[in-house]
């Protein structure tokens, strides 16, 4: 059951962003509608940043809140590899086979964290948060320059990113998803042992 407290506004932006996907995908698949996507995209992709950022200003923090963003997150920054491919094939085609490994890479990500800690998990690293940046930007700047060897550095940073989230998953028992890094995580660790 939904409770009144948990309609905050950092929690309708993260819902706003999964609630209004659906539109992009009108837009993304209708003829002469590509500026209508573009700045419908900018408006709904901006939704990841001021949702932190208007939680932490009006200390509305929560448990939900974390969860809210990772589950619009998922599909919104998956969906941006289809928005990409419909705008240009082109520069998505010669990433196909490092693109089924990011997914490949997500999922196991997914397993792990659902076996290990009860429960999948997305988090909110430093570089995952800088690698959404980019795809943000991506897909804005994609129907405006080639973007291809764009996509192959964001995918190859998500391997990174990916491969530094696995281990964060094996070597703790609990995870808060926004923890900034495994650097992050081993420094408080060294510092809880002095």
């Amino acid at each position: 059951m939904f409770k009144k407290e948990n309609l905050t506004i950092p929690n309708i932006l993260s819902l706003s962003r999964l609630v209004l996907l659906p539109v992009l995908f009108i837009f993304v698949n209708m003829e002469n509608m590509e500026i209508a996507f573009i700045i419908s995209y900018a408006i709904l992709g901006s939704t990841d940043y001021f949702d932190g950022l208007v939680a932490r200003k009006l200390n509305q923090t929560s448990e939900l809140g974390k969860r809210l963003d990772s589950i619009a997150d998922l599909p919104f920054y998956i969906s941006s590899a289809y928005f990409i491919a419909k705008l240009r094939p082109a520069y998505l085609e010669p990433n196909y086979t490092i693109l089924y490994i990011f997914f490949g890479l997500l999922a196991l990500s997914f397993i792990i964290s659902g076996i290990k800690l009860k429960q999948p998990m997305l988090m909110h690293t430093l570089l995952l948060k800088f690698i959404g940046v980019l795809v943000y930007l991506l897909v804005i700047l994609t129907p405006l320059v080639d973007t291809t060897i764009f996509i192959t550095v964001i995918i190859s940073l998500y391997f990174v990113g990916f491969a530094e989230e696995i281990i964060i998953f094996l070597k703790y028992d609990t995870v808060d998803p926004d923890a900034k890094s495994l650097y992050h995580l081993m420094k408080a660790d060294k510092e809880k042992e002095s």
